[in-house]
């Protein structure tokens, strides 16, 4: 009976598991595959709009795209994605930098400050595997590690040039299906302005957030994908009953032998089909491994097939085409149903654009979507036609996938712990398939290639001068930290005047005094009953997990009152507003204060971590203000009504002790100590740091630091907790820093 029942069980939470998987998978349509759904919009019509190839009576043309466009998207965007790729997640995230994480955590030579911190707990944390060849090279060699680093960095600023470039392509694609609706040259009036108010249109949207709108668009790609099976169906059967053939590799050998130079400068048209493939890998954090692959296999790719070989079908029986550029999805459209198509066609580029420029989960930055929608319509305005922006796009998305495959060998290598055979020849393989594609994309250059060469190199330069600045700056503040003892030796009042409440300080350093606040109390004798230095830390993780977030330690003995309190967010994670953070910090401080040094469990120290005599706070201890019902301050979803940090003098403030708790006076009077500086209200103090290149220094380095360094940190936010902090409870510090 009891076998009977476990049997029952395990296939009840199979069958639940896989209804799971299929939900995900449904709605992975939506989010994943909006991008490359719509590639046949504009696939046929990139590869002849060049002139490159003609379409002739032989067919060898049209048949040898075709050929060209199935093996590209098996070979790519199913083998090299869907089962290779994938799998390479770094804790189920996905995408460039999540792979440079995960080289960078396993061989503990990442460049980013606090980028190789281990965390308890985490996989990060794993002992390194068997010192290799090439493990040693890249923890040795600070040339591999930049160069690593801005390999990284280039397929990032790659990806922002496609989520501009996209939205342009995808909807003006979309809408030139009015062109065969209209007589003469009507469209030239029309067509611009559909596609920049709906441009205008998504972008707005961005405000409202996808999780408003996100459940029609798994609708929308399905009734996308039956409407263009359907229509290639219909096409293979009623014009050309034998295109399967063309998908024979000989097809391709006849077109490239026939068209050779024209042949292989229409790649940069044909390499669109797999345009949205790296989207798969990047969204990997939202969906599991197995409904990406799942809705990929069993849906996207049966679609697209028939999709591209009705169009196949239906050119190869027409010849009488005006020009090469009138080579198309809409012509392909029976015209009883063209303009219930194209009403479908531009929801679909809508979803499609969306999945790239915004994913359910990320943060609204407005600044960030106004400059896209900016420069989505200076290129769309700009070029007038998807030909040029299409071999744009191109080089953007090819550049992107030679990143990818470049770091997945050396994950192969170094993470999977596989043989140099196995991942030089993934590196030869698909880097041979890709460097073909990306050569025929660069030659044309003066035909829009430029466009994501110089939005590239703006966006690699901001981000190298922000690394490369913040490096300094932490280096400064390394270099002129002051000593513990120094402050230590100035007693329990540190030779200053002591008020009421929590002083807050923020600084970057793990360990030491920041020089700021030697700054501050040298001109200001006085501070807080309570201070805290604050060290807000970006781990190389994705996700780090509540109970591992918080590390508390005291510096000197109980009477200074002073802490330290490093918190730690993965690259992935949504830092918590002014109130839930200040009530979480409060509480974990309340809790190392109960719990004492050596009952907590997770103490760090310096053998060990970098953090030193640091302890990891699972859980704060809950606290309540008078009239209140017990909470506790553990949650960590940020609000969305943003509230104010308010003072605290009119209620009092207690905290929740566990059952049975016994403390001695000192731990009693420690938190009541506390408590009331909780009450008395905390204050922030930021210091502002103005960077200046030291006297003597070249050129590039005095306008990298004095300027651009100088502007970006101007306009950069501050930290999520301090966003909504007001006036009256902010101080900031300056100080000119010499780098």
């Amino acid at each position: 009976m009891d076998a009977a029942e476990s049997s029952r069980g395990a296939a009840g939470a199979r069958k639940k598991s896989w209804r799971s998987e299929l939900v995900l998978a449904y709605q992975s349509l939506g989010v994943v595959y909006g991008e490359v759904v719509t590639s046949p919009l504009y696939v046929y019509k990139s590869a002849f709009a060049g002139g490159d190839i003609e379409h002739s009576e032989g067919n060898e043309e049209i048949y040898g795209v075709l050929s060209l466009v199935f093996w590209t998207l098996t070979l790519i965007t199913l083998l090299k994605y869907v089962l290779v790729v994938l799998r390479a997640d770094d804790d189920g995230e996905g995408g460039t930098f999540a792979l440079y994480s995960l080289i960078c955590r396993r061989v503990g030579a990442g460049l980013l400050p606090g980028a190789g911190d281990d965390l308890k707990g985490q996989r990060g944390g794993a002992a390194l595997p068997p010192a290799s060849s090439v493990r040693t090279a890249l923890q040795q060699r600070r040339e591999l590690q930049w160069l690593l680093l801005l390999f990284a960095l280039l397929g990032t600023s790659m990806v922002i040039g496609d989520g501009v470039l996209t939205p342009a392509v995808s909807v003006l694609s979309a809408v030139s299906g009015l062109k065969l609706s209209m007589v003469d040259e009507q469209h030239q009036y029309v067509l611009l302005p559909v596609t920049c108010v709906i441009l205008v249109g998504l972008f707005a949207l961005q405000h409202y957030g996808t999780h408003r709108v996100g459940f029609l668009f798994a609708p929308i790609i399905c009734l996308w994908l039956l409407c263009i099976s359907i229509i290639g169906v219909y096409n293979i059967i009623y014009w050309n009953p034998h295109v399967y053939k063309a998908l024979s590799p000989y097809y391709m050998y006849r077109f490239l032998q026939k068209t050779q130079y024209g042949g292989w400068m229409s790649l940069g048209g044909i390499l669109l089909c797999v345009t949205g493939s790296e989207a798969m890998y990047a969204d990997l954090g939202h969906f599991s491994q197995s409904s990406i692959k799942l809705a990929f296999t069993m849906v996207v790719y049966p679609s697209l097939i028939l999709a591209y070989m009705g169009q196949a079908a239906y050119i190869s029986r027409h010849h009488s085409f005006e020009k090469n550029h009138h080579i198309g999805f809409y012509v392909s459209v029976p015209e009883k149903i063209r303009w219930p198509v194209l009403g479908i066609a531009i929801l679909a580029a809508v979803v499609g654009s969306q999945a790239v420029i915004t994913v359910h989960g990320q943060i609204y930055i407005p600044e960030i979507n106004w400059i896209l929608m900016l420069l989505c319509l200076a290129l769309t305005i700009g070029f007038r036609d998807t030909k040029h922006m299409a071999n744009a796009q191109g080089l953007a998305v090819i550049t992107v996938m030679i990143v990818t495959t470049c770091l997945m060998s050396l994950v192969i290598i170094l993470c999977w712990n596989k043989n140099i055979v196995f991942a030089l020849s993934f590196l030869l393989f698909f880097g041979a398939i890709e460097a073909i594609y990306f050569s025929a994309s660069l030659v044309k250059f003066h035909e829009g290639a430029w466009v994501p060469i110089i939005l590239s190199f703006i966006f690699l330069m901001v981000m190298c001068v922000w690394h490369y600045g913040t490096a300094k700056k932490y280096e400064f503040d390394v270099e002129n930290k002051v000593s513990i003892s120094w402050l230590l030796n100035l007693g329990p009042s540190l030779g200053i005047v002591r008020v009421r409440g929590i002083g807050l300080i923020h600084t970057d350093l793990i360990s030491g005094i920041p020089a700021i606040f030697s700054h501050f109390v040298t001109n200001l004798p006085a501070f807080h009953q309570v201070l805290v230095f604050l060290c807000i830390k970006s781990v190389s993780v994705p996700h780090v997990q509540p109970e591992e977030r918080f590390l508390v330690g005291r510096i000197g003995l109980r009477q200074y009152s002073l802490y330290r309190v490093v918190v730690r967010y993965g690259y992935r994670d949504v830092q918590q507003d002014s109130l839930e953070f200040e009530k979480t910090l409060v509480s974990s401080i309340a809790e190392f204060i109960r719990s004492g040094d050596s009952d907590l469990n997770g103490h760090l120290d310096g053998s060990d971590s970098p953090y030193e005599k640091l302890s990891v706070i699972s859980k704060g201890l809950p606290f309540q203000k008078d009239g209140e019902p017990e909470a506790s301050p553990e949650s960590s979803t940020p609000t969305e009504t943003n509230p104010k940090l308010v003072s605290s003098k009119s209620r009092r403030v207690r905290f929740v002790l566990p059952e049975n708790a016994q403390m001695n006076s000192e731990v009693r009077s420690e938190l009541q100590e506390l408590t009331e500086a909780r009450e008395a209200g905390m204050t922030f103090i930021m210091g502002r740091s103005y960077m200046r290149a030291k006297s003597g220094s070249s050129m590039i380095k005095r306008i990298a630091i004095n300027f651009i360094y100088e502007f970006l940190m101007r306009n950069s936010r501050s930290p999520a907790y301090a966003a909504n902090v007001p006036h009256v409870s902010t101080l900031e510090v300056g100080m000119v820093c010499q780098v």
